[in-house]
């Protein structure tokens, strides 16, 4: 019996060294990697860099590549074969110009309108009516923010003989810090920590708001990190950092 013991171990041991051995589990046991590119509204600027920034922190292994701009001219070099793998814009109508790229645009941000004046307001504006009577810039009317500019103007029964129309906000809010305008109007988010500007809410901007969209590109070169970062804005911690700026809920 003490033989047949001994022999049995012995067989044991022979077919635990045979075995194959455990694989070794991943440093990370992360899957996300490589590239991204990221296509976003201007006006979210602030906002997706910190973001870019708290995701990878958690993702070390992508290098996200942010282009920002006007949405429709994103929107536009997205038809003709941008490489973007996500794509935010300031508003569900850009959006839906590109819908046979984006797979399952989600909501997650809202914002308004203001009227932005060079610090210490020269022209003493505080009313839309104020804006037919000094230089004033805008967005052009197929920007997201021209879109809306449009529709609070004319909610307010006022016209306004713009000065310039810019292809993004960015531009409309340099130009009236420059003092190269004496107005115009941009997202409220743009004026937040800004101290060569100054602001006002104009009556009835809480009747036109923008709703912003985010969608991972349905031939992104890189899903995983596409997908995974647009999960990042819309969890609590992406969503706070779009709260900390300014931005409304979805």
């Amino acid at each position: 019996m003490r033989r047949s013991a001994v022999a049995l171990a012995a067989l044991v041991l022979a077919l635990t060294g045979c075995a194959a051995p455990a694989a070794a589990p991943s440093a990370s046991g992360d899957d996300v990697s490589g590239s991204l590119t990221v296509y976003a509204a201007a006006s979210l600027q602030a906002s997706l860099d910190e973001m870019a920034e708290a995701f990878t922190a958690q993702h070390p292994g992508v290098q996200i590549s942010p282009v920002y701009d006007g949405s429709s001219t994103l929107a536009t070099q997205i038809t003709e074969g941008a490489p973007a793998d996500v794509f935010a814009s300031a508003d569900e109508a850009t959006m839906a110009s590109v819908a046979e790229f984006a797979s399952d645009p989600a909501v997650f941000a809202t914002n308004t309108l203001v009227i932005v004046v060079p610090a210490g307001n020269p022209k003493g504006v505080t009313t839309l009516a104020d804006l037919s009577d000094v230089v004033t810039v805008l967005c052009a009317p197929e920007v997201p923010c021209g879109a809306a500019s449009a529709r609070l103007l004319e909610g307010a029964d006022v016209t306004v003989d713009a000065a310039s129309l810019e292809q993004n906000v960015t531009a409309v809010l340099t130009k009236v810090a420059a003092g190269e305008a004496d107005a115009g109007l941009v997202y409220a988010t743009d004026v937040v920590g800004r101290d060569d500007v100054g602001s006002i809410v104009p009556e009835g901007a809480d009747e036109v708001v923008n709703r912003y969209e985010i969608a991972a590109l349905t031939d992104a070169a890189n899903p995983n990190a596409a997908e995974a970062f647009v999960d990042f804005v819309l969890s609590d911690a992406g969503q706070k950092i779009l709260a900390d700026r300014g931005f409304g809920a979805p």
